[in-house]
Formats: C-alpha cells, sequence, structure tokens
C-alpha cells in the first residue's frame, strides 16, 4: 500500500532514519532523499547491509519500534511512504546468507606485506625514523644510552658486592619508611632468551652484547658460586631478595612463579642495591601484632 499524499508541500527534501538488518546487530543512522525510488533506495543500502538490492524486503517501523507497513514497491518513491526522521527501515535478506555473516571478520581475507617488502616502501614509519635516525636509528645516541646502562650495571655490580646473602640490613627509599630485615638473595637479572622477549627500546646490538653475556656458562658460574646469588628472570640489573622481620614486603620470596629465597607471604621483596644499607640492625617491634 502506498500513500501518495503522505508527502506534503512543506516535506523537507531528505529524511533521516535508522537501517536495520536482519543479517546482523548493528544499526546505522541515514539521511536519503525522498525523491529516490525503491529500487534506487535497495541500491544504495547494499552498502549499508551487505544484501544485493534484489535480494531485499523492506519494512518500516516507527521511532518506537511499531510497525507500520512493507515498502514494496521498486517504482514508487521513498517520499510516497509515510517516512518521518526517526523512523527505521528494516531490511530482510533473502539471499540465503546467514546471520552475522557480515560481521564475522575473521573471515575477511586480509592483505599481509612481508618484511621484506615493507623494508622497500619509501612511505613507511621505519623509512621516517632511519631519514630522521630517531630512535635505535640514531646509533649515536643508542651507543650513548648502552654506555650509560653499562655504567648503571657497574654501580650497581659494585654495591651488590658489599652485601652478603645472612646479613642483617636496612632498606631506605626515598618517602617510604625504613624496614630492616636479612639478605636473602643476591643476583644480577637476565632477560629471556627468545629475541621477542627483549623490550622494544633496545638496539639489536644490545640484544647481542646480552645475548653473549649471557651464555650458559656465565650463568652456570654465578649459580655455582652461591646458591642463593643468581639470576633473577624479571627486571635487568643487580637486585637485592630481602626478608623484612615484619609483613612489609609484596611477596615470599618468589617472582612470576620462581621461588628464589624462602619467607612468608608480605614478608619479601627485591630492592636495588643502593637502597640497602648492610649494619648491625637488630630487630624493631613494629607492634604490628598488637593490632586487630
Amino acid at each position: 500500500m502506498i500513500l501518495s499524499g503522505a508527502l506534503g508541500a512543506a516535506s523537507p527534501a531528505t529524511v533521516s532514519v535508522s537501517i536495520s538488518s536482519s543479517l546482523n546487530s548493528f544499526r546505522a543512522q541515514k539521511r536519503y532523499g525522498r525523491g529516490l525510488t525503491i529500487a534506487e533506495f535497495k541500491c544504495k543500502l547494499e552498502l549499508v547491509v551487505g544484501s544485493p538490492a534484489s535480494c531485499m524486503d523492506l519494512e518500516l517501523y516507527t521511532s518506537d519500534d511499531k510497525f507500520v507497513m512493507k515498502l514494496d514497491s521498486d517504482e514508487a518513491l521513498l517520499g510516497s511512504y509515510p517516512i518521518d526522521d526517526g523512523c527505521r527501515i528494516h531490511v530482510i535478506d533473502r539471499s540465503g546468507a546467514r546471520v552475522g555473516e557480515y560481521e564475522d571478520v575473521s573471515r575477511v581475507e586480509k592483505y599481509e606485506m612481508s618484511a621484506t617488502d615493507y623494508e622497500k616502501r619509501p612511505d613507511s614509519v621505519r623509512s621516517f625514523l632511519k631519514r630522521s635516525k630517531v630512535g635505535k636509528f640514531n646509533e649515536e645516541e643508542m651507543l650513548k644510552k648502552e654506555a650509560e646502562q653499562e655504567q648503571k650495571l657497574a654501580e650497581e655490580k659494585a654495591l651488590a658486592e658489599t652485601i652478603s646473602v645472612g646479613a642483617r640490613c636496612e632498606v631506605r627509599v626515598s618517602g617510604q619508611p625504613n624496614k630492616r630485615g636479612t639478605v636473602m638473595f643476591v643476583g644480577k637479572c637476565c632477560w629471556p632468551p627468545a629475541l621477542s622477549s627483549f623490550p622494544p627500546c633496545l638496539s639489536e646490538r644490545t640484544i647481542l652484547l646480552v645475548k653473549i653475556k649471557h651464555t650458559k656458562s656465565v650463568c652456570d658460574s654465578v649459580l655455582i658460586l652461591l646458591l642463593s646469588v643468581g639470576l633473577a628472570e624479571f627486571k635487568p640489573g643487580y637486585w637485592i631478595g630481602i626478608k623484612y622481620d615484619e609483613p612489609l614486603g609484596k611477596n615470599d620470596g618468589s617472582v612470576n612463579g620462581k621461588q628464589y629465597f624462602e619467607c612468608q607471604p608480605k614478608y619479601g621483596a627485591f630492592v636495588k642495591p643502593q637502597y640497602v644499607t648492610v649494619g648491625d640492625f637488630p630487630e624493631e617491634d613494629y607492634g604490628l601484632d598488637d593490632e586487630m
């Protein structure tokens, strides 16, 4: 049924409607000219819902989702139907496509570029970084950072060598109360051997140096020196494992499921050497056992 008189003289030339489909769950808000024929309108809807125009049935609903009528005459004008702003036009697909087919992005063929082809592109981010000598492509800056890292590790090593397992200590971190405990672990952290596990900020030269320095023989020589002095598998550098006198720590002597020393939960912590002072530090009573 077509209401040819529905389009009054004062009606605007376009109408804003919501488009839904039997093939997917989303709705699209679109504006169309009232002068379109239903056949032309269906062709435009192909780009919205994915159904072929020849396999569409259209239904008109009010803004509060009450069914009004079918738009079943391809020759009729869109404006000849009682369509106002806010109405919904529902597309029923008759092509045989399954529900959700056009929402499953895993079925969409994706373009993938090989690393070789990407390397050749002059307009890529990598090419820009190379031309601008930014990040790892700035050899001078990377060498400077590597030197600074080496210096930092050397300073940490010197401090760590003054700390022995079993020694009493006090941890002093700015902005935190001093905490006393016993040194349970002294070790140097290293990255896992997989190349993909290295942080992206490291250059290939740095990664190569790390892999050479942390061969199995080097790790074994450190572990043989003292069972409690070894290579931890979290952040790089030297770390001191502390068993606090009170539950002021973060763990039980383990990190990521690996046990480095034994203690009760919340009594263990790993601290950088510069925050650890070794000396005659008897246990203090923090009064935590008296709290409810």
